[in-house]
């Protein structure tokens, strides 16, 4: 059916991933049967393939709806960060106070590291780059927060006069915290 539509496809600017790109797109609505209302499909063709996008919401632009599903991209790697780089299904709590606790601790770390990603001079190095990318990823930030206070001068650059390294790591938590408040 993606074959069929190909040929009547028209192009769209729409801002995906924080540029504006050209897209070609073409949408159809369809009674479905199993959910017994319309739903609009939009094919976005690109080089060698193409993606379905499906809503039940049929105010929504072409160019709404390729962009919606864009954002939802980003908000599924954000939880991919959290479960695996930041360990938040590593959880071995039974209590659901607990589990709670646990999964709000792993988000603030999440925005604190995304916080200190954002204060930094010079964009950490890449570990997988990327033909055309020149962003870095959750996990190259991570990196870099390691190295640094796994580095030699680490305590030196840390401490302050009269306290140990750790209080000036509790310090400078404490500012991130603000920061991100």
């Amino acid at each position: 059916m993606a074959a069929t539509y190909r040929d009547q496809a028209t192009a769209l600017e729409v801002d995906l991933y924080g540029r504006i790109r050209e897209v070609m797109a073409f949408d159809r609505t369809f009674m479905v049967k199993t959910l017994k209302c319309p739903i609009r499909v939009v094919w976005v063709y690109r080089k060698t393939q193409w993606v379905a996008l499906f809503t039940t919401d049929l105010s929504l632009s072409v160019k709404q709806i390729i962009e919606y599903y864009g954002a939802r991209w980003k908000i599924e790697s954000g939880f991919k960060e959290l479960k695996q780089d930041i360990g938040s299904l590593e959880s071995q709590c039974r209590n659901a106070h607990a589990v709670v606790n646990h999964l709000n601790f792993c988000m603030m770390a999440t925005s604190l590291t995304w916080v200190y990603a954002m204060q930094l001079d010079k964009a950490p190095k890449r570990r997988h780059s990327v033909n055309g990318r020149n962003h870095f990823a959750f996990s190259d930030v991570h990196r870099h927060i390691t190295e640094t206070v796994l580095s030699e001068d680490f305590p030196r650059i840390c401490s302050r006069e009269g306290k140990s390294a750790l209080d000036s790591i509790a310090q400078a938590a404490k500012a991130m915290l603000r920061m991100a408040a």
